[in-house]
Parts: structure tokens; C-alpha cells; sequence
């Protein structure tokens, strides 16, 4: 029997083997980034004292996969920390992706006075201090800025952790409140530097 093209050609049987492989490398990366986790570097102070500049964070693409898959917006937790799309960003002179905590939802009324956050809902209409909720990691005090504004509709109000001064752009200081479809995800590990290994 005669054998075949590639079999008398084994360097080129070795090369579309070769790639291959790389085309299911790449297809299985491109997979795992849109619908399982992705990873980012944290860039500026403006989590500190949570995250810092190097910082290497996983986000968890499965629950806002599932969201879609059922056809709804995924909504974060308050208090979560979460990756979104800047909804300002401009080529070559904006932040792309920014990673914020999550603050308030639609309807609700936030105060920023005298460095203190407040939110106010229909469960609570006297008011509370979201930063006084059992979170991971302690957002500083005290919250700068002067705020007064009701969340609107689809779309999350959200602050850094460093929030004296200007270290911080959130929906305090200009960058607005974030619509649900440009939220990436919630931050699920911090994985580098190794000293600091954790999950969210």
C-alpha cells in the first residue's frame, strides 16, 4: 500500500499538528476569557488599602455567562468588588477596565457629607452605611466629595476604597454611575504578589 502525502512528509505532518494545536490553544483562551474568568492588573491607588498597583485579580465570568444565558443583566452584590468597562473610555487617554466596589442599585438615593457615605432605600429610609457592611476589605475613611444623587435605572453606583482626596475616580467624582451591561464581573482571587494570595 502506498503510503500517504503526509505520512512521506513528516515535517509537514508535524507542522499543521503544530498548528493546530495553537488554533485550539487560542480558541480555548479566547473561551475561558468571555465566559469563565479573566484576569486583570490593578493600575493607581484607588483601592488601597484592598488592592494595590501590581496586583493581579481573577474575575469570574460565570455569573454574568449565566445572567445572559438566562437573559437578564447580571447584578453584582452590594459591597462585591467587581471589573467593569469604563463607560467614558477613550483610546489613549482613559482607564479601559476599572475595578470598583459596588455601592448602590437603582432607586436608591447616596449621600456623600461631611466623609460619610450614606444610602437610602425603601428598607431603609432613615438611611445606612454600606462601608459598615461585612465586606472583604475596609474602604477608608473618610469618603470625600459632595454627593446627592438617586442611582439610575440599570445602572450601579460605585466607589473606590481610597476615597480621600481625588485618589479614587467613581460615581463620586465624574466617572457617573455603570450601566449592568458593562460590568465584566466580580473580582473572585487576587493572585499575585503570592504574599497576598485571597479569594472575594
Amino acid at each position: 500500500m502506498e503510503a500517504s502525502y503526509l505520512q512521506r512528509h513528516q515535517s509537514l505532518r508535524d507542522a499543521l499538528n503544530f498548528i493546530g494545536f495553537v488554533v485550539l490553544v487560542l480558541i480555548g483562551t479566547l473561551l475561558i476569557n468571555t465566559y469563565l474568568f479573566r484576569s486583570f492588573n490593578v493600575v493607581g491607588p484607588s483601592m488601597e488599602k484592598t488592592f494595590y498597583t501590581g496586583d493581579r485579580l481573577i474575575v469570574n465570568r460565570l455569573a454574568v455567562t449565566w445572567a445572559h444565558v438566562q437573559n437578564k443583566p447580571y447584578v453584582p452584590e452590594r459591597g462585591q468588588i467587581i471589573v467593569f468597562e469604563n463607560p467614558q473610555y477613550t483610546v489613549g487617554q482613559e482607564e479601559k477596565y476599572i475595578v470598583k466596589r459596588v455601592i448602590a442599585f437603582p432607586g436608591e438615593r447616596v449621600t456623600v457629607k461631611n466623609g460619610v457615605l450614606i444610602v437610602y432605600n425603601d428598607q431603609n429610609p432613615s438611611g445606612f452605611e454600606p462601608d459598615k457592611l461585612d465586606t472583604h476589605g475596609t474602604p477608608g475613611w473618610p469618603t470625600s466629595g459632595d454627593v446627592d444623587m438617586t442611582v439610575p435605572e440599570d445602572t450601579i453606583f460605585v466607589a473606590g476604597d481610597h476615597r480621600e482626596g481625588n485618589y479614587s475616580y467613581d460615581s463620586r467624582s465624574g466617572l457617573g454611575t455603570i450601566p449592568y451591561y458593562d460590568i465584566i464581573g466580580p473580582v473572585a482571587f487576587r493572585i499575585w504578589p503570592l504574599t497576598a494570595l485571597g479569594a472575594y
